[in-house]
C-alpha cells in the first residue's frame, strides 16, 4: 500500500532533484535512497542471492572445510 505525504526541500534542492529526475520520478527516486536506511530487506536480499548460488556456496564450503583442516594440523 502506497502512502502520501508531504515533506519540505530547500528550492535549491527541489530545483536540483526535479532536474535529475523529473517531476514524475520524485517519489520513486527519494523511495530507492530511503529504503536500505529504514528496512533490514537490503541486506537479507543479498544473504538470500548469495546463498542460492550454488556454485559459490560450493567453493565457499570447500574453503572452509580446507581452513579448518589447517587450523586442526596447527594445534597439533
Amino acid at each position: 500500500m502506497r502512502r502520501k505525504m508531504t515533506i519540505s526541500l530547500h528550492e535549491t534542492v527541489y530545483e536540483g532533484l526535479q532536474r535529475k529526475v523529473g517531476r514524475r520520478g520524485m517519489s520513486q527516486f527519494i523511495e530507492n535512497l530511503l529504503r536500505p536506511h529504514v528496512l533490514a530487506t537490503s541486506l537479507d536480499d543479498g544473504y538470500k542471492a548469495m546463498a542460492a548460488d550454488k556454485e559459490r556456496e560450493s567453493e565457499a564450503s570447500e574453503w572452509i572445510d580446507a581452513l579448518a583442516r589447517d587450523c586442526r594440523h596447527e594445534t597439533r
